[in-house]
């Protein structure tokens, strides 16, 4: 069994961070293991805290997971610190760490900052010339752009300029187009397009941390990373279509949808 490594937040009602990444770690057959960055105070209907961890901690997470287990891929997600984020790049540059998916989380969807404004910087400078894959979204890829990308052509405009930056590969996430769900895949020579239905429902948390750990698991499992992108879309788009209410706001997806279909423990 592949071991993936998740350097994220914790979210308290376990639709996100490092909740949802060591269920779809779970649902992909691989082993997951986690790093804390920050515990959050959230339920389905936003944000109300975050507590940071402290970098020491941080640190010595990653060195004694390193030290004693075979890392096949790493995910990063919410960091919001500038000391954080630069403890981690250290960590992982100086263990030489293998297919390294950033995830650049700036905002819920509550509208609660996740990263902090003066941290933006070290996060393009430190973590995402680690990148195996950067995945913004396009609020997250006109805040690391300082401009708007709102389009499809503005899309793949930022995933070359993204690219440009030092991550190896870029896949700029179109769910908040105003028609037609597309997702950039810039590999530094092709531009690949994913195209996927609009699925009508408001359970929608932890997309983004879902389908960065769904690469995070394939690129382990030694699939190429237009591959890896393929499989994590068809798997995000199930896990969407299945969400569902737990609470009085924005509900999860569905991570182990098509193991319980499988396993018989749904009913279609």
């Amino acid at each position: 069994m592949k071991n993936v490594l998740t350097i994220a937040g914790s979210d308290s009602c376990g639709g996100a961070g490092i909740q949802a990444d060591l269920k779809t770690f779970s649902a992909h057959g691989v082993y997951g293991m986690s790093v804390i960055t920050a515990i959050t105070v959230q339920n389905t209907q936003g944000v109300f805290a975050v507590q940071d961890v402290n970098t020491d901690i941080i640190r010595k997470q990653i060195q004694v997971i390193y030290e004693d287990i075979e890392v096949s891929a790493v995910k990063i997600g919410m960091t919001s610190r500038i000391d954080s984020i630069e403890t981690i790049a250290e960590e992982l540059r100086k263990i030489n760490a293998k297919n390294i998916v950033v995830d650049p989380v700036m905002i819920s969807k509550s509208g609660f900052d996740l990263l902090r404004p003066e941290s933006k910087k070290a996060l393009v400078e430190k973590l995402v010339p680690l990148a195996t894959i950067i995945t913004p979204n396009l609020h997250e890829a006109s805040a690391m752009l300082n401009r708007k990308v709102e389009s499809i052509e503005q899309m793949v405009d930022a995933a070359k300029e993204l690219f440009n930056l030092g991550a190896k590969n870029v896949l700029v996430k179109g769910g908040h187009l105003s028609e037609e769900a597309v997702d950039v895949l810039f590999d530094g020579k092709e531009i690949f397009y994913f195209h996927s239905e609009r699925i009508d429902t408001k359970n929608t948390h932890g997309t983004g941390c879902t389908l960065s750990s769904s690469i995070a698991s394939n690129l382990a499992l030694g699939f190429d990373i237009a591959t890896a992108v393929k499989k994590s879309k068809e798997y995000i788009t199930t896990a969407i279509k299945h969400s569902f209410s737990i609470g009085k706001g924005v509900g999860p997806t569905h991570h182990f949808y098509e193991l319980y279909r499988k396993a018989g423990l749904i009913n279609e």
